[in-house]
């Protein structure tokens, strides 16, 4: 399902009937890179203007790629750094509309232009993020931020 999407409400209702997808997708399977992997695919479908979609896992004190869509990416990113860093230390989603502008961004890939990062927190303790590349500036929204911690909230039921 790809959006194609004029204003928030429709966006918003998008984002409901895609979670419910998801929710139907994961069901009966607990396995975490199989449901990262299905997450990162149907995100991958849903989204346009995108140029990466995937994970990141908390390991031994870093985040370390997972299952993802896209180009090749940087393998291991320290807590506290970057975009992805700072959303998992502060345990909070993170609109950024020119990754030009936040200090310490760490840039993956040269085409991406504005970024959203969503924490995966689990019983209190941040296990990874969702991040969610683009190659147009301001390309994330408000409900983009709501919809996209909604499908978080359904990938914890199934890992």
């Amino acid at each position: 399902m790809t959006t194609n999407i004029k204003n928030d409400k429709d966006l918003a209702l998008s984002y409901t009937q895609l979670s419910k997808q998801l929710d139907a997708l994961l069901t009966g399977e607990r396995n975490l890179y199989a449901n990262l992997s299905n997450t990162s695919a149907l995100l991958n479908q849903f989204f346009e203007r995108i140029n990466w979609i995937g994970f990141y896992l908390i390991e031994d004190n870093e985040l370390v790629l997972g299952p993802f869509q896209g180009l090749p990416a940087c393998v291991r990113i320290k807590l506290g750094k970057g975009v992805c860093g700072t959303a998992a230390v502060n345990q909070e989603s993170i609109i950024v509309p020119d990754v030009n502008a936040f200090p310490g961004h760490i840039a993956c890939d040269a085409a991406s232009r504005s970024e959203i990062v969503v924490p995966i927190i689990k019983e209190g303790l941040t296990v990874g993020v969702l991040d969610v590349d683009s190659p147009e500036l301001n390309r994330f929204s408000e409900t983009d931020r709501v919809g996209l911690e909604k499908i978080v909230s359904i990938l914890l039921k199934h890992i």
